[in-house]
C-alpha cells in the first residue's frame, strides 16, 4: 500500500460517514477512559490485598536470587512495576537494603510488570484469532524481560555490571530533594478510582521499612497494627477524623471512599480489596469488548495492508513513542495493556509491538528516577539509573541485530499459536510462571540463608 492510499481510507469520506467516525471516536474515548479505570482500579485493589505481603518481603535482607523473585512476585502481587521500584529506591535511600540487591529486584519488577497486559489479552478469548493474536502481543513483552534477565542476572552476579557503571555514574554527584511528579492520565483517571478504593503505599513502604527489625521494636510497622480503623464520626468518615489501615482516605480531597470501613479488620479491608479487584476485572473485559467492537467497526472495510501501512513506523521511532506514552501514564503496564487489543485486532503488527514495550519499558524507569529525587539520596539514584541501564542494555542486546530481534518474536508467535491448542493455556501460563515458578525458586534460595547446614545441603540436592 501507499501512503495515498493510506490517507485515501482515512481521510475521504461522505458527511454521514465523518459523523459514524466521530461517533466511533467518542465512544473509543468513553471505553478507553474506564478501561484505563479499570487498570486503576485493578491496580490499587491489588496492592489491598497483596501490598502489606509485598512490602514484608521486599524488606527482606537476602541473597541475589531470592531478590529477583521478591521482584516478580512483589509486582504481580501489587500489579505496578512502579510501585515496586518506588518503595525499592525509597528502602536504598532508607539504608534498608543495600544497592546491590535492589538491582536484583528491579529486574524481577521488569518480569513482574508484563502479567498485566497478559491478563488484558485474556479478555478477548472469545475469538480464536484475536486470541492467539493478543496473547502473542502480549508474550513478546515478557519473553523480552526474561530473555534480558536471562543473560543480564549472571552477569551481573559475577562482574556487577550495572552496580560499577552506575556507581562510577553517580560518583561526586549530588542529589536534592524534589516534589512527585504526577503525569496528566494520572490525574484524569485516579481522582475517580480514589472514590472506589485507595490504597496506603506509605503504608506498604513503612512495612517494607521496618521488616527486619524484632516483633518487639517500638519501630516495627505492620499492617495488622493499624486496624480496627477508627473514626471520630463512623458516618462521615474524612481523612482528618480517621485512622485508616490500607485502604486509605483522600488526602487531597479529605474524603475517604466508597470501600473505606470505620471500624474495619485487615481482613475487612483485604475482602473490600478482592471485590474490588472483581469489579475492575469486569470493568475491563467489558471496555475491551466495547473497543474492540467500534475499532472493528471502524475500520471495516480497510484492508490489512493499508492498516499495516498506517501503523508502519520505524522502530527507533515507535521506541521513543512508547517512551513518550509511558511517561506520560507512568505505567509501562497501562501502555502494554492498552496496544495489546490492538494487536488482537490486527490493527498493529507484533513487529511494531515490540518496539513500543521497549520504550515502555524505558518510560517506566522515570518513576524510579522521580522516588530518587525525592529521597534526595545518592545511592537511590544510583539504583534508578541501574534500571535505566538494564533495559537500555536489553534493547542494545536484542533490537538491533535482526536475527536477535526475531527470538521474543517467533517465542511470542508460538505461545499465541498454543492458544488454538487450548484456550485456557493463558491461565496456566500466568499462573505457572509468575506465582508458581518464583515461590518455588525462592523457597529453594530461601533455604541457603537458613545459617543451618542440613538446610544448605537440602537446598543443594534440590537445585
Amino acid at each position: 500500500a501507499t501512503w495515498g492510499e493510506v490517507l485515501s481510507a482515512c481521510c475521504v469520506h461522505s458527511a454521514p460517514e465523518w459523523f459514524m467516525i466521530l461517533v466511533g471516536f467518542v465512544l473509543v474515548c468513553f471505553f478507553l477512559y474506564f478501561f484505563l479505570l479499570g487498570l486503576d482500579i485493578m491496580g490499587t485493589s491489588a496492592k489491598v490485598l497483596g501490598g502489606c505481603t509485598a512490602g514484608t518481603i521486599l524488606g527482606d535482607d537476602t541473597n541475589p536470587v531470592a531478590a529477583l523473585m521478591i521482584g516478580i512476585l512483589a509486582t504481580v502481587l501489587m500489579q505496578s512495576s512502579s510501585t515496586t521500584t518506588s518503595i525499592v529506591v525509597s528502602l536504598v535511600g532508607a539504608d534498608t537494603i543495600p544497592a546491590r540487591q535492589a538491582i536484583y529486584m528491579i529486574m524481577g519488577a521488569n518480569i513482574g510488570t508484563s502479567v498485566t497486559n497478559t491478563i488484558v489479552a485474556m479478555g478477548q478469548m472469545g475469538d480464536g484469532d484475536q486470541l492467539e493474536r493478543a496473547f502473542a502481543g502480549a508474550t513478546v513483552h515478557d519473553l523480552f524481560n526474561f530473555l534480558t534477565v536471562s543473560i543480564l542476572f549472571p552477569v551481573e552476579l559475577i562482574t556487577g555490571y550495572l552496580f560499577r557503571v552506575t556507581e562510577a555514574i553517580t560518583s561526586g554527584v549530588v542529589v536534592e530533594k524534589g516534589d512527585k511528579w504526577v503525569g496528566p492520565i494520572k490525574k484524569i483517571v485516579s481522582p475517580v478510582g480514589a472514590l472506589i478504593i485507595k490504597a496506603d503505599k506509605k503504608l506498604i513502604t513503612a512495612v517494607a521499612k521496618s521488616a527486619g527489625l524484632s516483633d518487639d521494636d517500638p519501630d516495627k510497622v505492620t499492617c495488622e497494627s493499624k486496624y480496627p480503623t477508627k473514626c471520630d464520626d463512623p458516618d462521615k468518615p474524612t481523612k482528618d477524623t480517621c485512622k485508616a489501615g490500607i485502604i486509605n482516605c483522600d488526602s487531597k480531597t479529605n474524603a475517604c471512599p466508597a470501600f473505606f470501613q470505620a471500624g474495619a479488620t485487615l481482613s475487612d479491608d483485604e475482602v473490600s480489596g478482592g471485590v474490588c479487584f472483581f469489579i475492575s476485572l469486569v470493568i475491563l473485559v467489558v471496555c475491551l469488548i466495547g473497543l474492540v467492537t467500534v475499532l472493528q467497526k471502524m475500520l471495516l472495510g480497510m484492508s490489512t495492508r493499508i492498516l499495516y501501512k498506517a501503523t508502519n513506523i520505524n522502530g527507533y521511532l515507535a521506541i521513543l513513542v512508547g517512551v513518550g506514552i509511558t511517561i506520560l501514564v507512568q505505567s509501562s503496564s497501562i501502555t502494554t495493556s492498552t496496544l495489546t487489543p490492538l494487536v488482537g485486532i490486527g490493527a498493529l503488527r507484533l513487529e511494531q509491538m515490540l518496539p513500543l514495550t521497549l520504550g515502555a519499558n524505558i518510560g517506566t524507569t522515570v518513576t524510579a528516577f522521580l522516588a530518587s529525587l525525592v529521597s534526595g539520596k545518592v545511592v537511590s539514584l544510583q539504583v534508578a539509573l541501574a534500571h535505566l541501564l538494564f533495559n537500555i542494555t536489553g534493547i542494545v542486546i536484542f533490537y538491533p541485530i535482526p536475527f536477535m530481534r526475531k527470538i521474543p518474536i517467533n517465542g511470542a508467535r508460538a505461545l499465541g499459536k498454543a492458544t488454538r491448542l487450548w484456550r485456557g493455556f493463558p491461565i496456566v501460563y500466568i499462573f505457572t510462571l509468575f506465582i508458581v515458578l518464583p515461590l518455588i525458586l525462592f523457597g529453594i534460595s530461601a533455604l541457603f540463608n537458613q545459617g543451618s547446614v542440613s538446610f544448605t545441603v537440602l537446598g543443594a540436592v534440590l537445585v
